[in-house]
């Protein structure tokens, strides 16, 4: 049966190339050298299958995370991966995490790119990529999306590094004008009544004069 293959083979050498067997493989010989000499010279081809921790050696170190303590969102908005100074941060609840180690899913081009440098908690709770949802608001939520943004929490303690809080937008100033109001109109009150009191006894003196 081999033998009746190399017959066949040769025979199929001779027909489609014209030349004989024995030249056909000098000449495959000399072409495959000539590859590899060229291939050495301009350097190997890429190879796709590399170790992995090739790979890994190749990517920077990452630093440290470093804690930034209470920020504002426009602070925030800073460290969406865009500069490469700065780490990666998300924040979830008001809680900031760095996801440095996870650009590829955060950074610039990941498919979550656009929760980084915000609090996502809406959009991560409802799994929503529309802007009005880029909030840490979470009023008016269902059961269901709470409990994803629960475990979505749950996986950002357990894996990045908590660096910071969200600082509350509610502004203070307001609240305290509207207390400023209250503790007038009291002492007004007060003054009034003591103005109507003083008032009062003389008059009733004056009338016990009188009688």
């Amino acid at each position: 049966m081999a033998v009746q293959l190399w017959e066949t083979l040769k025979e199929a050498i001779v027909v489609y190339t014209g030349l004989s067997p024995s030249t056909f493989f000098t000449v495959l010989t000399l072409l495959l050298a000539v590859y590899y000499v060229v291939s050495g010279l301009f350097g190997a081809p890429p190879d796709r299958h590399r170790p992995r921790h090739i790979e890994e050696e190749e990517m920077p170190p990452l630093r440290p995370p470093v804690q930034l303590g209470e920020i504002t969102a426009e602070e925030l908005k800073a460290y969406d991966g865009n500069d490469p100074d700065k780490p990666l941060l998300m924040a979830i609840k008001a809680q900031i995490y760095d996801v440095s180690q996870s650009r590829m899913f955060y950074g610039p081009g990941g498919p979550y790119a656009l929760f980084a440098g915000k609090d996502a908690s809406r959009a991560l709770a409802k799994m929503s990529f529309e802007d009005k949802d880029l909030t840490g608001d979470i009023s008016g939520l269902g059961p269901f999306e709470l409990d994803a943004l629960q475990d979505w929490e749950y996986k950002f303690m357990s894996k990045y590094v908590k660096v910071g809080t969200v600082k509350s937008e509610v502004p203070v100033a307001e609240s305290e004008s509207n207390a400023e109001p209250s503790e007038t109109t009291s002492r007004d009150i007060d003054s009034a009544a003591a103005a109507v009191k003083s008032d009062e006894t003389p008059s009733n003196t004056d009338a016990d004069k009188e009688e």
